[in-house]
């Protein structure tokens, strides 16, 4: 509580005009960009370990305001280095304790051939406004194979900054799961360069925004080697008064010979004052390549309401269940036990103890199921 009473007093700086697109065309629908304030800790003093400069030159989705902010408001930074042609079993946890406004700079060198997975957690619950930050940069050499997950599940008076750089080599694969799952403010930014021939992306997300809450989310995907490929997903449920953008464009740069990108959203509306702004876009500078975007944007629709509600379901209940099945997919996705409790603890929050019980029962109970299962085959 202390650590809140102390932000809630200290010094503030505006980050205007953060999380923009590569291609500002929507200026009327002032969907280009979020103003942010935030903390302004003086640091004066202290001793702090940069990351290498090769981070300097990766994009972030946030932007460099962003980046600086964050940089001059860590404590520290961390830089994990993975071996060449290995396969690192253990995670490497981002842990973000957004109780006690924690902002961490983190940078990972997955070097040529290896495997390695990162997991990005935000948590944590108050009663005070708090803003907290996590600022992730990866480099993936060559034939590398990195998994990304993002975990946003701050409570209703916190403000979160995500932002992520990823610069990918040749060959490279990136898969990326976001589970965006609640906050006052919640800013997420992710970019990710195809530098190398044959490199790809598939980038999932899923996300739910709800009472008073603001969601901005930025995704830019630059494919410059050859036959890249990147498939974008969103999927999201908004209800009561939320407040969702969703920046999300893909640069075929010349010289992207052969290269395909795919981007499509699919949002749920339930609550009558939600706004919501999508903008797709598609940058091309090359003749051989191909580009596909698209968004639906509806509500339950009639007949789905009438044949739940015939069951016994109340219309609240139908809402609830497509809000659960993004938990359930949050839980079943969660590579850490630590991702795991966040995600309940969430759930608790917006869906109440009696489902969060239920999610972790079925997911022993699939858990069992995959034991069984591989018991079998070794037999």
């Amino acid at each position: 509580m202390a650590t809140n009473e102390a932000q809630a007093t200290q010094a503030t700086v505006t980050l205007e005009r953060v999380n923009t697109p590569p291609a500002q065309t929507w200026n009327y629908l002032r969907a280009n960009d979020i103003t942010l304030t935030v903390p302004n800790l003086s640091r004066k003093g202290d001793v702090y370990f940069a990351l290498p400069q090769l981070f300097d030159r990766i994009q972030t989705g946030m932007g460099p305001k962003v980046t600086q902010w964050v940089t001059s408001q860590a404590a520290d930074s961390t830089y994990v280095e993975v071996p060449a042609h290995t396969v690192r079993t253990q995670p490497i946890v981002v842990d973000i304790d957004a109780q006690k406004g924690q902002v961490a700079d983190t940078g990972v060198m997955v070097r040529e051939g290896a495997t390695a997975t990162v997991v990005v957690i935000a948590h944590g619950n108050s009663d005070t406004d708090v803003a907290s930050a996590a600022l992730t940069r990866i480099v993936a050499e060559a034939n590398t194979h990195v998994h990304l997950y993002e975990f946003v599940a701050v409570g209703q008076h916190h403000t979160h900054l995500e932002s992520v750089g990823i610069d990918a080599d040749d060959d490279a694969v990136l898969d990326v799961r976001q589970f965006l799952l609640g906050g006052s403010t919640s800013a997420v930014g992710f970019a990710a360069a195809l530098s190398g021939d044959n490199a790809r992306i598939d980038l999932k997300t899923r996300y739910l925004a709800r009472g008073n809450e603001t969601l901005d989310i930025n995704h830019v995907v630059r494919q410059l080697g050859k036959k890249t490929r990147a498939e974008i997903h969103e999927s999201g449920v908004l209800d009561g008064s939320a407040h969702k953008s969703l920046r999300a464009t893909i640069d075929l740069v010349h010289g992207a010979k052969g290269s395909k990108g795919n981007e499509a959203e699919n949002v749920l509306v339930c609550g009558e004052n939600v706004v919501n702004k999508t903008v797709p876009v598609i940058l091309c500078d090359e003749d051989d390549v191909q580009g596909n975007h698209g968004a639906t944007i509806g509500s339950v629709g009639p007949d789905q309401i009438h044949y739940l509600e015939d069951r016994g379901l109340s219309f609240d209940e139908i809402e609830d269940l497509y809000v659960r099945a993004i938990f359930d997919d949050a839980v079943i996705q969660s590579p850490t036990v630590d991702a795991r409790h966040a995600v309940l603890a969430r759930a608790e929050e917006v869906l109440g103890a009696e489902i969060a019980d239920d999610l972790l029962a079925g997911l022993d109970i699939e858990e069992q199921l995959l034991d069984q299962s591989d018991s079998a085959k070794e037999a």
